[in-house]
């Protein structure tokens, strides 16, 4: 008789039990990165929102920030580090190939030995990193997980490029998930369109910078054409995490957008015509772009200003190269 494989199951339900937030220690305005760009403070604001942006000093990297929102977040969590067996790290600027970010966070938080793995949904990466979390604890394959997303954008940018250069910052978002009694993390609605993969990305390989056939590949976008894709389309991925979720946009408490551009975020909310009950992170002002980050950094602040949120329905929802996208609605902590 053929022996019978034992499955594990897992809580029917997961929630998000705290945030923890790590910035660049820089406070870069505007006016300091105008001159290779040849544009002005009044240009960018008008095109972007973003006023100042935070970047890391040389020697921080995605690594440093990753551990130590990490490290807020467990903190604030009520969960033992011994507890957590899984960490997931969503990053596009791992300062190497390998080992794993997350490997190395879950060392400095005292996680060690948990299953650690890193992801690269570019802008989307929490989204999924949540998604990913929320999966693995029903079934029962790790109990609490800890999803961060982290980026050191200006190890990859030209400061002459007018598409993306002035957008970009440094930091890491970080958030604490496990089991709930009610749900608190809604259905995930997530995809990619690899067809316009050359609308965002990098302009190199490392190989061909090897052999000299390249500089430092840094990021480009084709702004425009990613402008149309984010309004329109993920205008309609956010209706579809709302519904799955089975509630009505009256509902949410807040609306958490990956932080790519103030017009973008504007229009989201227009078109989903959101009621002014609903507030809106705007993290983007004084962050910048910080992909994978960008989601968890504005929920953290959110959180911060607005503590009576707490409890509350938010839709976050993450974009960009791939193109990848996800969202869902979730509890705030």
């Amino acid at each position: 008789m053929t022996a019978t494989i034992r499955q594990l199951t897992g809580p029917a339900h997961t929630r998000i039990y705290s945030y923890g937030a790590a910035r660049g220690e820089l406070v870069v305005p505007n006016d300091d990165l105008v001159g290779p760009i040849d544009s002005s403070d009044e240009w960018i604001r008008q095109r972007t929102g973003i006023v100042t942006r935070v970047r890391a000093v040389h020697d921080t990297s995605a690594i440093d920030l990753a551990a130590d929102a990490a490290r807020e977040a467990v903190a604030r969590s009520g969960v033992e580090p011994t507890q957590i067996d899984a960490v997931i790290v969503a990053t596009i600027s791992n300062p190497k190939q390998t080992p794993s970010v997350s490997a190395i966070v879950a060392d400095r938080i005292g996680a060690n030995p948990a299953a650690a793995f890193d992801m690269n949904a570019a802008c989307a990466g929490f989204a999924y990193a949540v998604a990913q979390a929320d999966a693995l604890i029903r079934a029962g394959a790790a109990h609490y997980a800890v999803v961060v997303g982290a980026e050191k954008l200006s190890d990859v940018v030209d400061p002459t490029d007018r598409s993306i250069s002035f957008l970009l910052g440094d930091g890491a978002g970080a958030a604490v998930i496990g089991p709930s009694d009610t749900p608190g993390i809604g259905p995930t609605i997530w995809g990619s369109d690899g067809s316009k993969a050359d609308l965002v990305g990098m302009n190199g390989t490392l190989t061909e910078f090897r052999d000299g056939e390249v500089p430092w590949p840094t990021l480009r976008q084709e702004g425009p054409a990613v402008f149309r894709w984010a309004v329109w389309e993920m205008a309609k991925v956010a209706r579809e995490a709302i519904e799955a979720a089975g509630i009505e946009p009256a509902d949410l408490a807040a609306f958490v957008p990956h932080q790519a551009n103030m017009r973008i975020i504007d229009e989201l909310a227009k078109q989903l015509r959101l009621p002014d009950s609903v507030v809106i992170g705007r993290d983007i002002e004084t962050t910048g772009n910080t992909s994978a980050a960008s989601v968890p950094l504005a929920a953290h602040r959110l959180l911060e200003e607005h503590p009576e949120l707490s409890g509350g329905l938010a839709l976050q929802i993450g974009f960009g190269a791939g193109l990848v996208f996800g969202a869902q609605v979730v509890v705030l902590p």
